[in-house]
């Protein structure tokens, strides 16, 4: 397959590297300047620059905000039966179809795991699609971690809020608690290194598990021990729960509005 990818930023890279690894198509990439693109793709400057091609599929990997001002100058590289692939958040198939034409459009929420192959990515089609449009979409998705079809948008932009926004807070979450093991006394390398195994161990552990994370959460604590101390502390007032319910909701309200 011909494969056109227009803008190529950290998701978009992240997601062309396994791509090129593990898919044998031909990639084409658009973006500015080339560097810090993948061995093994193509670079184009722009449109102009691809005059007389035509795609299989054109995955649209520029910000959001971008597509109304990008994406009008690529609808006449798509070759008949082509599909337009979206990995943007929040920008609906049907805002799509007012600038690409009622084409195949699937959209692929993935998250920055991409990198190493553990990216959780959501994806929806819209009615135009074919079987072969959404294999391909499934591969591409497949090709980077896991793929969960799902029925319609408002679900894929709640994904959006929980996974593909996730590793932000996370990360966040991790920076906080290496400041807080500084605060201990630790150096920044050995608090750094402190929790982020501890981390990945919880989780890894969890992932292999088939108890539920509160039980999980209660087999590391003993009555009046050290455990219990911090964890009441994390949970005094319900303020933590409420903290992550007004991120998760504030990141699916941005991606409404960019619908």
């Amino acid at each position: 397959m011909d494969i056109l990818v227009v803008g190529c930023g950290k998701m978009g890279g992240a997601m062309l590297r396994r791509w090129l690894d593990a898919m044998p198509a031909r990639f084409t990439t658009v973006n500015r300047s080339g560097r810090a693109l993948p061995p093994g793709t193509e670079h184009a400057t722009g449109p102009d620059a691809l005059t007389g091609r035509r795609f299989d599929a054109i995955i649209i990997a520029v910000k959001p905000q971008q597509i109304p001002d990008v994406m009008p100058a690529y609808t006449d590289l798509l070759a008949d039966g082509g599909c337009y692939v979206s990995i943007a958040a929040g920008f609906s198939t049907a805002s799509l179809g007012k600038l690409v034409g009622d084409q195949p459009v699937i959209r692929i929420m993935p998250n920055l795991p991409a990198l190493i192959g553990r990216s959780v990515n959501g994806l929806f089609a819209n009615p135009t699609c074919q079987d072969k449009h959404r294999d391909l979409a499934n591969e591409l998705a497949r090709t980077t971690g896991t793929a969960v079809w799902l029925d319609d948008e408002d679900e894929l932009d709640r994904l959006t809020a929980i996974a593909g926004s996730g590793p932000g807070y996370v990360f966040e979450i991790a920076r906080s608690y290496v400041a807080a093991a500084q605060a201990l006394g630790f150096s920044k390398e050995t608090a750094r290194a402190l929790v982020l195994e501890t981390m990945g161990g919880a989780i890894e552990m969890a992932t292999r598990s088939d108890q539920d994370v509160a039980d999980l959460r209660n087999s590391v604590m003993s009555k009046n021990g050290t455990t219990e101390a911090g964890i009441n502390v994390l949970r005094r007032d319900g303020q933590l729960d409420a903290l992550l319910r007004d991120t998760t909701r504030a990141a699916y309200d941005r991606a409404v509005e960019l619908r």
